[in-house]
């Protein structure tokens, strides 16, 4: 029975930001899929969305920018029966995270990673972020952002992740059909979600996707990774947003002895000699 435990707690956010909506619609998910709040960990990093498991009354870990990915992957592997979710921002997941965000697609651990993309970094003021548009003033970069922004969407489907999607945060009921999809996907499910940051980014505000986004067709086949690829690169005029690609794939768990075969690491009992062994040798 869905419970109604995950409340939500004042905010430091900006009115009319859209982490808002995508707190909102996580709860919503959650509730929908029955999920008590002991069975998820919510993790983050730093940055504006990366304060959300601080908003969520959920088992919660924040650490270091870039860096939420190792400490969920390090917590699904422990305690399998946990719910991962990551919630943090484009800035952290794709600039100081990127490394971790590519490599923890080729692992595979089952953990749902939310992007709230909003092509700026907000906590730090406003500089471009690795998905700010080319051209793009900001306070740093006065005669505009001169890198090419980085498309994360197609980067994960050409590294080989199994649940690459695209929401939208004005797209309420779309966003919780997504998170539900991305949170019961076996494996790695990355969620770019855009949002926009009012205070600091004047481009790509709410009417600018609202104008863009359109969902993506009933028939389209998101199992087709030319097409996908395709849809991941149309990012202009048009954006699509729903599932981009989806594949079923071994997750590290089943690929690995150690932990496919008898209790989560969690339940183990530990064997203290085999400890002491190891600690003398090293003497």
């Amino acid at each position: 029975m869905t419970n109604n435990n995950f409340q939500k707690y004042e905010t430091a956010w900006c009115p009319g930001c859209g982490n808002f909506s995508i707190l909102d619609c996580l709860k919503t998910a959650l509730e929908e899929l029955e999920k008590d709040p002991y069975e998820v960990l919510m993790v983050a990093g730093i940055g504006q969305a990366a304060k959300t498991p601080q908003y969520i009354s959920a088992n919660s870990f924040c650490g270091l920018h870039g860096r939420s990915l190792p400490a969920a992957v390090a917590a699904k592997i422990a305690n399998e029966k946990l719910t991962v979710i990551v919630n943090t921002g484009d800035g952290d997941s794709y600039g100081e995270g990127g490394n971790h965000f590519i490599h923890n697609i080729r692992r595979n651990v089952d953990i749902t990673h939310f992007v709230h993309d909003n092509q700026i970094y907000g906590l730090t003021k406003g500089q471009a972020s690795p998905t700010s548009g080319e051209g793009q003033v900001t306070e740093v970069q006065t005669t505009g952002n001169i890198n090419t922004p980085l498309n994360p969407v197609l980067m994960a489907i050409a590294a080989g992740a199994g649940f690459v999607a695209r929401a939208f945060s004005g797209d309420r009921e779309h966003l919780v059909r997504i998170m539900k999809q991305a949170i019961l996907h076996k494996g790695y499910a990355i969620v770019d979600i855009l949002q926009p940051c009012i205070s600091f980014n004047k481009v790509n505000t709410f009417t600018y996707y609202k104008n863009r986004v359109y969902h993506i067709e009933d028939d389209y086949d998101p199992t087709n990774k030319i097409m996908a690829i395709e849809r991941a690169m149309e990012f202009d005029d048009k954006i699509p947003i729903g599932v981009i690609y989806q594949e079923e794939k071994q997750t590290y768990h089943e690929k690995n002895k150690v932990l496919c075969e008898g209790e989560p690491l969690l339940d183990r009992k530990i064997d203290m000699n085999v400890i002491k062994k190891f600690i003398s040798e090293l003497k």
